[in-house]
């Protein structure tokens, strides 16, 4: 039995803010089998798809609700100029990966085959631009070619490329990582080129661009606090000014220096639980870029987008070191749902977050092996949580806390929860992250009662277990029946390691 069983309050009658359905986005960057092999495999090629695009991926990811995809980087981004990706394949001209891998990209994989796929997933498109080696010019004339109707030189470009209406392109990224790949600038410069990028992203024929500005690294607020000091109307009390509408941050689950991160499978108990730990930060690195935006914009008005998020382990054995491809273990499950609950809690400020990557790259939702396919124990989380989207969250007064364990110098709380409602149900994940020992968890639901639940259990008998071409079914959500309810009341008994969902109908 647990140590001590943990106890908490929802109040299912006291809603607060919505959790946008697009911090569960989705990442796709140039970037080794993410891209070709992953999303796109030509039209010639012997497994099922549609101008190219795997078929099997768009289902898999359409079962998740995916709500948007950001394209194509990440660092790529900056080193990407579109219009090599228009017109006939055969005509477009070749160029080199530098940052992934040294390879030749021919291109193959352009602004159309793009938006297919984002139609294909019923995704809103997030197209990061070039600000790193690009121009003003360059930047503005695709969102143009992109977006706008009746007649212009980039409209008619776009119609001779073969599309003739426009596309809606919610999203736009002004460059990635300025302050690394994306030109190694400082804060200052690079907000007085966000300014001057965003004023010629321009809305047009109804279109209009919610534009993210390159944020921070982790908790560099110092950058966050430029980029909105760039907005502030030299101290008076107006709204921000609207050059752009977010601020993104990257922040990344590590345990380890870059040159040695760790193995994706072959870990410790103890790696296992500062991996936990270092998920578990993603919730002071928020707060601290959050308070910095309520300096300046208390209203919320502009977003805050963590675009890429997720653990980094070392390549595995054998694959090409700039491919970035990682194995995904219950680990890294439990790493997704613990950030989910952090996300949830930041609802108010936090409109966007793109797990990085989709397919085959970090931490993937899908690996691909020639014709087959494989859902990750990440995927399953994506899944399990789906109906936390556009969701009003609960608040989760926990009165008694589970037990914490050691982390290295940091300590982790082995229970994570988080709980939202919508369309007459409730939702609440939970987590167990004690390696060894159950978590019992008792709910007093107050202000409404709920009836029969439904709930499902992912976990497995090791935190290093995961799924691969030959056993694609080691790790995936299953009926789960120790949950106690009755009309104000919730028990669980998690097992350890192991991620939970309770849905049930509000009475």
């Amino acid at each position: 039995m647990p140590e001590r069983a943990a106890t908490a309050i929802i109040n299912l009658d006291i809603e607060g803010p919505v959790i946008s359905r697009h911090l569960y986005g989705h990442f796709a960057e140039h970037l080794g089998r993410c891209i070709y092999g992953g999303f796109y495999v030509g039209e010639d090629s012997p497994i099922p798809n549609e101008g190219g695009i795997r078929l099997d991926v768009v289902e898999a990811l359409r079962a998740l609700n995916i709500p948007n995809l950001r394209w194509p980087g990440g660092c790529f981004a900056d080193e990407y100029h579109w219009r090599d990706g228009v017109g006939p394949k055969e005509q477009r001209p070749v160029m080199v990966n530098t940052h992934w891998g040294n390879i030749e990209e021919n291109n193959h994989f352009g602004t159309h085959e793009f938006m297919a796929l984002c139609e294909l997933l019923g995704a809103d498109p997030y197209i990061n631009g070039n600000v790193g080696s690009g121009t003003v010019r360059e930047m503005s004339e695709w969102v143009e070619y992109l977006t706008r109707d009746g007649d212009s030189p980039m409209v008619r470009l776009r119609k001779a490329n073969g599309r003739e209406k426009p596309w809606r392109v919610p999203f736009w990224g002004l460059g990635n990582e300025a302050w690394g790949c994306g030109g190694n600038m400082r804060a200052e410069h690079y907000a007085d080129l966000a300014r001057q990028y965003a004023t010629y992203c321009r809305d047009h024929d109804g279109n209009k661009l919610y534009r993210i500005a390159a944020g921070a690294a982790d908790a560099d607020v110092t950058w966050t606090e430029t980029l909105m000091k760039a907005l502030s109307c030299l101290g008076c009390k107006k709204q921000p000014r609207p050059y752009y509408q977010g601020i993104s941050f990257h922040y990344y689950t590590l345990t380890g220096p870059w040159e040695a991160k760790g193995s994706a499978t072959s870990f410790t108990e103890e790696d296992y639980y500062r991996t936990l730990a270092a998920a578990q930060e993603m919730d002071e690195v928020i707060s601290a870029h959050s308070r910095v935006m309520d300096c300046y914009d208390p209203g919320a008005t502009v977003g805050l987008v963590c675009d890429e998020w997720g653990t980094w382990w070392d390549v595995e054995p054998g694959t090409n070191p700039g491919f970035l491809f990682q194995q995904n273990t219950l680990r890294d499950a439990l790493v997704a749902a613990t950030t989910f609950d952090i996300f949830h809690r930041h609802s108010r400020r936090l409109v966007m977050a793109n797990i990085a990557q989709t397919v085959n790259v970090l931490q993937a939702m899908l690996l691909t092996d020639g014709e087959r396919l494989v859902r990750t124990p990440s995927y399953h989380v994506f899944e399990m949580n789906k109906h936390h989207q556009d969701a009003a969250s609960l608040t989760v007064h926990l009165t008694e806390p589970a037990p914490r364990r050691a982390a290295g110098e940091r300590e982790v709380e082995t229970l994570s929860v988080s709980a939202s409602t919508k369309d007459g149900q409730v939702l609440i994940s939970l987590s167990n992250l004690d390696a060894r020992e159950p978590a019992e968890v008792s709910f007093d639901l107050r202000g409404r009662t709920i009836g029969e639940p439904h709930a499902r259990i992912l976990t497995a008998e090791r935190p290093q277990d995961h799924n691969t071409s030959e056993a694609p079914d080691t790790v995936v959500p299953r009926p789960f029946t120790d949950v106690t309810v009755t009309a104000t009341t919730l028990r669980a008994v998690l097992p350890p390691h192991s991620f939970v969902t309770v849905r049930a109908p509000l009475n």
